[in-house]
Formats: C-alpha cells, sequence, structure tokens
C-alpha cells in the first residue's frame, strides 16, 4: 500500500510539474515587465529542479511517470490563448498563473488526502510543489 501511494503521489506531482512548466511557457511571451518575467521564469527552473528530482525517485519505483491530462492541458491552453488574444496584458498573465497555482494546490492537497500511505520523501516533493505554487500566487499578486 505504501509503494502504490507513493507511486501515486509522485505520478501526480510529475503531472502538475509538467502543467505548471507548460502554463508558464505559454504565457512568457506576453509578459511586459521585467520583473514579472524574472519570478516566472525562476518558478519554471524551481519547476524543472523539482521534477527532476521527482523523475529520480519515480526512477527507483521503475516507473514513467504521468503526463498531464490532455483534456485539461489543452483546455489551459485554450483559455490562455483567448484571454490573451483579448488582452495581452500583464494583469490578464498574473491572472492566468494565479487561477493555474489555485488549482495545482487544491488538486496537490486533494491527492496528499487522497494517498495517506505515501512515504514521507513523496509528501516532501508534494508539499514543497504546493508552497513553490502558493508562492508564485502570492509573488504575482501586484499584477492582477
Amino acid at each position: 500500500m505504501v509503494e502504490q501511494d507513493t507511486i501515486r503521489l509522485l505520478r501526480e506531482c510529475d503531472a502538475g510539474i509538467q502543467m505548471g512548466i507548460s502554463s508558464i511557457q505559454d504565457v512568457l511571451g506576453a509578459v511586459r515587465s521585467q520583473r514579472l518575467k524574472t519570478i516566472l521564469t525562476d518558478c519554471r527552473t524551481q519547476h524543472d529542479k523539482l521534477g527532476t528530482e521527482l523523475q529520480s525517485m519515480l526512477d527507483q519505483y521503475g516507473d514513467e511517470g504521468k503526463s498531464p491530462n490532455p483534456i485539461a492541458k489543452g483546455m489551459s491552453k485554450m483559455k490562455t490563448g483567448m484571454k490573451l488574444g483579448l488582452e495581452e496584458t500583464d494583469a490578464t498573465v498574473a491572472d492566468l498563473i494565479t487561477d493555474g497555482c489555485n488549482m495545482g494546490v487544491k488538486s496537490l492537497n486533494r491527492y496528499l488526502n487522497q494517498y495517506k500511505a505515501a512515504d514521507e520523501p513523496s509528501k516532501d516533493i508534494a508539499k514543497r510543489l504546493i508552497n513553490l505554487e502558493e508562492k508564485l500566487a502570492v509573488d504575482i499578486r501586484s499584477y492582477l
């Protein structure tokens, strides 16, 4: 049970990290403020580092991880394209990223509760990812 919950939690974190990186990439071209661009780029780098650490944990279990749900990813891309098409501003970027962070935090907390038997290192990765998403949402509030 521990190993199953651990792998499942790590997979969900993997999908969340990929979704976060993809979302940041989708909006970077529309960012006007150098400070906002730096915040987003730094956060993407932190996601990458956490993803590398997570992948090594998945490798120990012989698991390839999980890609984001294609429907969720497609809907996110569509929403981003439509919103930025109407108004390409830093406020729009901050709004989109904040929504994504909030959804990520909500999902990751649900998975932490669902996979209670997961080992502590995998729970730690999930918590660090939650903290990363929460911090990003706070850091970009001034652009809303």
